[in-house]
């Protein structure tokens, strides 16, 4: 196995780990009351709506929600004990059922309640992250899956599910809303604080096929799509323009790790050469080091 490949995996086992803290029990935490009131459900554009998420230890991810006549679309759907928390939070907007769910990948604050939803609704997603569910012994696997691209249709609503290529993991999508010019990147795109007031910043799962040298060409794909509003992964309702500064921002630092290999850094050394704070992104030393495992291995 590539060494970067071997640090993604340890990297993804620390992640699950310290996920495992808040899933075991399958309760959810206790949160303020200042953050309750930021998780509850809100309106993005008529029809649609998301239940807050701004981190992966406690709050999970934005979770879309799309209202028809005929039923509910979700995308996403936070942890294994938020099932009842969700489907309360979509009740309390709309009388319809939960129909479809569709994953944007894997992780566990996202995907963490599929098992339960597919008692009444069909999981759908990627082929790889349902490879990533197997693979990782991870309960809710989908039983639909699709390539490139799919498409639901409920009450008059589409919606459209799109894989770019590897980025967060080898398995992730972004889900598009096309008559409301929307769309749900999953962790392609994140951005803000958690709930805690530490900054977010991007993770290359290469455990799990992610890839930071690839990343910008995914998010290239994501931006061909006609959309003004951008639901992320974590963090609040931002805009086309926004998607564009972060694959900048990705950009800089490839560039970045790129020219201190040229000038001789070694991989003990780099994360020392690579300086990501006017990024605004906080990259622990073994993100710097995953960087320039991959680009060594090409």
């Amino acid at each position: 196995m590539r060494a970067w490949q071997r640090l993604g995996l340890s990297a993804a086992i620390l992640t699950l780990g310290t996920g495992l803290v808040f899933t075991a029990g399958q309760q959810r935490p206790t949160f303020t009351p200042e953050q309750e009131a930021r998780l509850q459900i809100r309106e993005v554009k008529d029809g649609l709506y998301v239940i807050p998420g701004f981190d992966g230890g406690q709050s999970g991810g934005n979770v879309a929600v799309r209202v028809t006549d005929e039923g509910v679309i979700i995308v996403d759907n936070k942890f294994p004990y938020s099932f009842d928390f969700i489907t309360a939070q979509v009740a309390s907007v709309t009388d319809q059922p939960i129909r479809y769910v569709l994953n944007t990948h894997h992780h566990g604050d996202h995907a963490g309640s599929n098992a339960d939803f597919m008692r009444s609704a069909e999981v759908i997603a990627h082929r790889n992250a349902r490879a990533n569910f197997v693979r990782n012994d991870q309960p809710g696997a989908p039983r639909v899956t699709f390539a490139d691209e799919t498409a639901v249709f409920l009450g008059g609503a589409e919606a459209q599910a799109f894989h770019f290529g590897r980025g967060h993991t080898d398995g992730d999508a972004v889900i598009y809303f096309p008559d409301l010019r929307t769309v749900h990147t999953g962790d392609l795109f994140i951005h803000g604080q958690r709930l805690d007031g530490s900054t977010l910043a991007p993770f290359w799962d290469y455990g799990n096929g992610g890839s930071a040298a690839e990343w910008p060409a995914t998010l290239t794909g994501l931006l061909a799509l006609d959309f003004d509003t951008v639901i992320p992964g974590h963090g609040e309702i931002l805009a086309k323009d926004d998607v564009r500064t972060f694959r900048a921002k990705l950009e800089t630092v490839l560039d970045r790790v790129r020219a201190e290999i040229a000038a001789g850094a070694t991989r003990d050394d780099i994360a020392s050469r690579v300086d990501t704070t006017d990024l605004d992104w906080p990259l622990a030393p073994v993100r710097i080091q995953g960087v320039y495992d991959e680009l060594t291995a090409e």
